[in-house]
């Protein structure tokens, strides 16, 4: 595949929230009612986070989330539908797998719904050992967190 028309970016600084939200609405059915601030704050909570640009329109998105060691996820893989089938797809999600936060974990997990094959076609194998979800519950007390500042370190 030719990429000489289309940019990947690692930084996230260059991302239109605006082209993102449009992104989503388009081309992925379980992302249309995210909101801006929504947006926002994920993609602040993400490293890696990849955009690929032709010209100055935003045609794909993902990003991830990592300790660097053991665990790492993909999240928002989306591909405007006008260029899918062209292997960009294939090239984020590699762009992804390939960055230092990400290369050397133990596992790389991923959720998809419609899309199994596409996955394992890069690597990916299916995992129904392990896998569990929590649905937050909106009205679930948080537990106060200390601020590093106050914690006192104790010898016992």
């Amino acid at each position: 595949m030719d990429y000489n028309h289309i940019q990947f970016c690692l930084d996230k600084s260059k991302i239109d929230l605006q082209q993102l939200k449009r992104l989503f609405e388009v081309g992925a059915f379980w992302a249309k009612d995210r909101t801006i601030e929504e947006i926002s704050i994920a993609i602040k909570n993400s490293n890696p986070v990849v955009s690929v640009w032709k010209q100055k329109k935003l045609v794909g998105f993902a990003r991830a989330t990592s300790d660097g060691v053991y665990r790492a996820a993909i999240w928002d893989v989306v591909i405007d539908p006008e260029c899918r089938g062209q292997g960009i797809g294939t090239k984020l999600v590699e762009t992804v797998l390939a960055h230092p936060l990400v290369n050397k974990v133990e596992k790389v997990y991923l959720t998809t719904t419609n899309q199994k094959s596409f996955y394992q076609s890069i690597g990916f194998q299916v995992n129904t050992t392990n896998t569990m979800v929590l649905l937050n519950q909106s009205d679930t007390e948080s537990v106060p967190l200390l601020e590093e500042s106050t914690l006192q370190e104790k010898t016992y």
